[in-house]
């Protein structure tokens, strides 16, 4: 493939915006008008001039369509940026007929959907998706785009301190937008990554009350936690904040895929426990536990599933998303976490940031990798 059709990417870190979006410009080259779509992410530090920035690379640029966010970190080839001003962009050789960019979803999909509706074809899109997290509908928006469209859906969370806008086309806060792409003419590979692994067996809730597990196989909830974790942890419960997880196994997954939901209370005069999601009598449930080598190890199983499914394609680019509690939280200092990536895969042009949730197909994960590949 030529230069001149390739996936261009440059990151760059600087107190100001306008310097940082300089160098930026300087490792762009050389774009041409095939280069139609920019993926960009910014760390918070540049929050407020999200706006701003996304119009000056589109002027200097060319390219006319860019979709991003902001993340506490953010994603380039083999580097992590944390706590410190920064922005990656990626810029796509994409056909005009092959994407939509969509804006302005904070409840109902209906009108988006019948937007692209005579642009969807018989392939399901991909659908590159950044949301605000403070809209309390984006689990159903996006289980609604995933049904309405057939498309598989990748992306995050918006992660800030301050403003939490999503850049579309324009910059907006409070709401779902994104890219649809066909996979027709943007083939691709997408995998996710757990940052925690199972411990105990897949266990079936008998009785609760909205988030509170009050029975787990017909026997106390907290019984049967304690079970799992076994004796040292559960002589002192205080030692399983953070470390300890509630996982609901996802219904239909043929890889094993779980929700990772937060422990918010345990009562041991009750026996019951309390989670971060609303559950059911007869969902399945199990517990993991997050650390460092569970998240490198799931990693590694993630990249050598996605090396098979590329075979010989060239890796054009790669989005990547991951939690804001990874990175240098989880794999350490120095890029661990994307240097994995490159130590796998090679080097190629990626971006991403570390979000505030992660979405993965139809539904929003947490303490997860999701890892899309252009092939």
């Amino acid at each position: 493939m030529s230069d001149l059709t390739n996936f261009l990417v440059a990151h760059a870190s600087a107190p100001k915006w306008q310097d940082a979006a300089a160098e930026l410009i300087l490792g762009l080259k050389p774009i041409t008008v095939e280069h139609r779509l920019g993926f960009l992410y910014v760390t918070d530090a540049f929050a407020d001039s999200l706006k701003e920035i996304s119009i000056f690379l589109r002027e200097t640029t060319g390219v006319p369509h860019w979709v991003g966010t902001v993340g506490f970190g953010i994603c380039a080839p083999g580097k992590e940026y944390f706590g410190e001003a920064a922005m990656a962009a990626m810029v796509a050789p994409i056909p005009k007929d092959a994407f939509r960019v969509f804006n302005g979803i904070t409840e109902d999909t209906g009108p988006t959907v019948a937007s692209v509706s005579a642009w969807l074809g018989d392939v399901p899109p991909l659908i590159v998706t950044h949301a605000d997290p403070r809209n309390q509908h984006v689990p159903q928006i996006i289980e609604d785009l995933s049904s309405e469209t057939d498309g598989f859906l990748i992306g995050g969370l918006t992660a800030s301190n301050g403003a939490h806008p999503q850049l579309a086309d324009d910059v907006a806060e409070g709401e779902v937008s994104g890219v649809m792409m066909s996979l027709e003419a943007v083939p691709v590979a997408a995998a996710l990554t757990q940052g925690c692994s199972p411990i105990g067996e897949v266990h079936r809730i008998t009785a609760a009350e909205e988030n509170i597990l009050i029975e787990i196989d017909g026997r106390p909830a907290l019984d049967v936690f304690k079970e799992d974790i076994g004796e040292i942890l559960a002589r002192d419960l205080s030692k399983v904040a953070g470390y300890i997880f509630a996982a609901l196994p996802v219904s239909g997954s043929d890889t094993g895929d779980y929700l990772v939901r937060n422990l918010t209370g345990i009562d041991p005069d009750q026996g019951l426990i309390a989670i971060g999601e609303y559950v059911n009598a007869g969902d399945p449930i199990m517990f993991c536990r997050r650390d460092h080598d569970s998240a490198v190890e799931d990693m590694r199983r993630m990249l050598g599933d996605l090396r098979k499914r590329a075979g010989n394609a060239p890796i054009r680019g790669g989005l990547y998303f991951s939690c804001c509690a990874r990175g240098p939280n989880q794999f350490g200092d120095d890029s661990k976490e994307l240097g994995l990536i490159s130590e796998e895969l090679g080097d190629f042009p990626l971006v991403g940031f570390f979000a505030n949730g992660e979405i993965s197909n139809n539904r929003l994960y947490g303490y997860t990798g999701v890892l899309t590949l252009f092939l």
